[in-house]
C-alpha cells in the first residue's frame, strides 16, 4: 500500500485543488514594460523632430527675410559665348567698392575697388581666394587694353564678369558684390576679427594699427582694408591686408560655434545683406546648400593669393600693374585642375 497522503485509506483518490496565493496573481510584467519603453522612445524621438522642424524652420524664415535685404542682379552675366565652368566646383566673382549703395538701390557705374576670384573644387575641401590687382592691365572685350577696373564704368557688370572670365578662362558661376561698410557690420556681428598685421601703420583717417595680432570691429575694421595711401606698396598692401582681414573673418565665419548655431548664421546674413548685391541665383537655398557644403572647412582651408604680375610700369602716361602671362597659364590650369589651392606664385 502506498503512502501517498492523497489516497485515502480506502483506497480512492481525491482530486487535488490548487491553494490560493494570498497575493495577487504575477502580471507578465516584462511585455508591458517594453511597450512603455518604446512609447517613450517614441514621444521623444518625435518631441526632438518638431523642436528641429520649428528651429530649421525659423532659422528658414530669418535667413530668407534678412537675406531679402540684399538687392540683385538681373542681368549678371553676358550674353554670348563664354568659358566652360568647371564640373562640380564654384567659381564667384566677388566685387568691393567704397560707394555702392544709393537711396535707390546699388551704384554699379563706378570702378570696382577690389576684385577678387573665390573659387571651390568640386570635392569642396577647400577655398582658394584670389585678389586681382585693380590696376592690372587687360584687355576689355569690345574696349581694346585698360585697366581691369575700368571695366565696370565701360559696361557694367557683365563685362566686368566677361572681362575676368577672359583673364582666368573659367566660367564665373555666381557674383556678389560688397560696399566696405559690410566689412563693419561683420566685424560686429563676430565680436571683431582677428588678423596678423605685419607692420604697424596709421591710416590717413588717424586709425593707428600696431603690429602683430589685432581685432579689429567696427570703423577699424573699414580703415583697415580700405587704406592704402600709407603704404610704399599701395594696392599691393591694401590687397593683402583685404586677404588678411577676409582669413580673420572666415576663421569666425567657419568656427562650429557658427555654423552648428542657425541664429548666429541669420545674425551674420543680415549685418551683410543690407551691403550686398548679388546675382538672380544667389538665393537662402544656395546659401544653405553652400553652408551645409563648407561644414568640414576650417580656416586652414582657406588660401588667398594675389594674381601673378610683373610689378607695375605705363600705359599710356598712367601708372599699371603688368599680369604675368606666364603665371597666369599656370592659375587657369589649377582652376581647371582642381588644384589651385597648391598653387604659390612667384615673388616679385
Amino acid at each position: 500500500m502506498t503512502d501517498d497522503p492523497r489516497i485515502p485509506k480506502n483506497g480512492m483518490p481525491t482530486a487535488v485543488l490548487p491553494v490560493a496565493d494570498s497575493g495577487p496573481a504575477a502580471a507578465p510584467t516584462q511585455p508591458r514594460r517594453t511597450r512603455d519603453r518604446v512609447k517613450i522612445a517614441f514621444f521623444t524621438v518625435l518631441t526632438v523632430f518638431v523642436v528641429a522642424l520649428l528651429v530649421v524652420g525659423v532659422f528658414a524664415w530669418n535667413l530668407w527675410s534678412s537675406f531679402d535685404q540684399a538687392d540683385r542682379l538681373e542681368d549678371a552675366f553676358p550674353d554670348g559665348d563664354r568659358p566652360a565652368a568647371v564640373e562640380g566646383a564654384q567659381t564667384v566673382l566677388l566685387l568691393g567698392s567704397d560707394s555702392r549703395g544709393t537711396d535707390e538701390g546699388a551704384d554699379l557705374t563706378g570702378r570696382s575697388d577690389t576684385i577678387m576670384v573665390v573659387h571651390i573644387p568640386a570635392d569642396q575641401a577647400t577655398v582658394t581666394v584670389m585678389s586681382i590687382m585693380r590696376d592690372n592691365w587687360v584687355d576689355i572685350p569690345g574696349h581694346g587694353e585698360g585697366k581691369i577696373n575700368a571695366a565696370m564704368a565701360l559696361g557694367g557688370v557683365p563685362l566686368v564678369v566677361q572681362t575676368v572670365e577672359q583673364f582666368i578662362d573659367t566660367r564665373i558661376d555666381h557674383v556678389a558684390i560688397v560696399d566696405f561698410e559690410s566689412f563693419s557690420a561683420i566685424s560686429d556681428a563676430l565680436g571683431g576679427v582677428t588678423v596678423q598685421n605685419p607692420s604697424a601703420f596709421t591710416a590717413v583717417s588717424g586709425e593707428h594699427f600696431d603690429e602683430g595680432e589685432i581685432t579689429l570691429a567696427g570703423g577699424d575694421a573699414l580703415a583697415f582694408v580700405r587704406e592704402r595711401k600709407a603704404f610704399a606698396t599701395g594696392d599691393y598692401r591694401r590687397a593683402a591686408n583685404q586677404q588678411r582681414f577676409l582669413k580673420g573673418m572666415l576663421s569666425g565665419i567657419l568656427s562650429p560655434d557658427t555654423l552648428v548655431n542657425p541664429f548666429r548664421v541669420s545674425e551674420l546674413v543680415s549685418a551683410v545683406s543690407p551691403h550686398l548685391t548679388v546675382d538672380a541665383g544667389v538665393d537662402p537655398w544656395y546659401l544653405l546648400s553652400t553652408i551645409w557644403g563648407a561644414r568640414d572647412i576650417r580656416s586652414g582651408d582657406v588660401h588667398f593669393f594675389t594674381s601673378p604680375t610683373l610689378g607695375t610700369g605705363w600705359r599710356g602716361g598712367q601708372s599699371v600693374v603688368l599680369p604675368d602671362p606666364d603665371e597666369m597659364e599656370v592659375v587657369r590650369q589649377a582652376i581647371e585642375d582642381g588644384t589651385l589651392s597648391a598653387y604659390e606664385p612667384p615673388e616679385l
